[in-house]
């Protein structure tokens, strides 16, 4: 197949090569103009040259996408929102996997700022003043992380463990442990922040068991912990690490909801495919990545240069998980 050319749809339009390539990038020309080079462009299926088009407009129509474990469908749910977004607004996303490192996460700052039109980061693990030393914050929004001087959307985590507390609450539960993530995570820090609210309550006890890796592994290792306390019931810091809980507790002979009930956190597609359905905080994931590409972009009312903030709601979906207490 013979590619079609910028010639091309300029001789169709009859108009010179500067008009189309003008008309085709937001130039100066007459909105007629570019209503028929569009037209004729659309009608020849002319698929503009980024690199070409670059070279004119100084932008590579390409964005970079940062992440800390793709294995994490969390995150691989934020990637999808992310690339169905730049689709729709004929971008480019190169996603880069840093393995939960943050050394790795600043290197990939430091690739994708001179090969991208700006960069989305996701759940960075590198430290705050790290991040402002590394990222340029006209050119970077942070998904799920809040850095003061940068642009973010972030979940209302702090409303989202008050809504699974108080659940367990209302069920009859009174003493629930906490199984934490990774210390130096600002998610880790945000459910702490929202646990720490029922914390002088008479008639409810937390019980925090420790800080896990953000896997299912990490759910299992926590499981002993959990069955040694006096807890009733159990939120953990990600629905991974809940699946491992439940693992751990089905090969303890401990019957969930009867004996612990167990609540996890992002409402990840798995979640209502374990054993039993897991009750999780639902996190608006590939909204959040969509979001954060419209305001990478400028595209709305908002832009990242304006240090903007968007916060989503979180919701409580309730599954077989969790039940009153015996």
């Amino acid at each position: 197949m013979v590619r079609t050319t910028v010639q091309d749809v300029a001789r169709a339009a009859g108009v010179s090569v500067s008009t189309v390539s003008r008309a085709l990038t937001g130039g100066s020309v007459s909105p007629s103009t570019r209503e028929a080079v569009m037209a004729v462009a659309h009608r020849l299926g002319y698929q503009p040259n980024r690199a070409a088009r670059g070279l004119i407009t100084g932008r590579t129509g390409n964005l970079g996408l940062i992440v800390p474990d793709l294995r994490n469908p969390f995150f691989a749910d934020v990637a999808k929102g992310v690339t169905a977004r730049a689709r729709a607004v004929d971008c480019g996303v190169f996603i880069s996997d840093t393995d939960e490192d943050p050394v790795a996460e600043l290197e990939a700052i430091a690739t994708l700022r001179h090969n991208t039109d700006g960069i989305l980061l996701c759940s960075p693990r590198a430290k705050d003043a790290e991040l402002l030393a590394a990222a340029d914050p006209e050119n970077t929004v942070l998904l799920h992380r809040r850095v003061p001087g940068l642009s973010s959307v972030v979940a209302d985590i702090v409303d989202g463990t008050r809504q699974a507390v108080g659940h367990l609450r209302a069920l009859g539960h009174r003493r629930i442990a906490y199984v934490s993530g990774p210390e130096d995570s600002w998610a880790s820090r945000q459910r702490l922040a929202g646990v720490a609210e029922f914390q002088g309550d008479e008639d409810l006890e937390i019980l925090p068991v420790g800080s896990v890796a953000p896997t299912f592994d990490g759910g299992v290792l926590a499981g002993d912990l959990v069955l040694a306390s006096t807890a009733t019931a159990v939120l953990a810091y990600n629905d991974l690490v809940a699946m491992g809980l439940l693992h751990r507790l089905a090969a303890r002979g401990a019957v969930v909801p009867e004996r612990m009930s167990v609540v996890g956190y992002d409402d990840i597609s798995l979640a209502a495919m374990s054993h039993p359905p897991l009750t999780s905080v639902a996190v608006p994931k590939d909204r959040a990545g969509a979001i954060g590409l419209d305001l990478l972009l400028g595209r709305g009312s908002m832009t990242a240069a304006q240090g903007a903030e968007v916060i989503l709601p979180t919701t409580l979906v309730v599954r077989a998980s969790s039940g009153p207490t015996g």
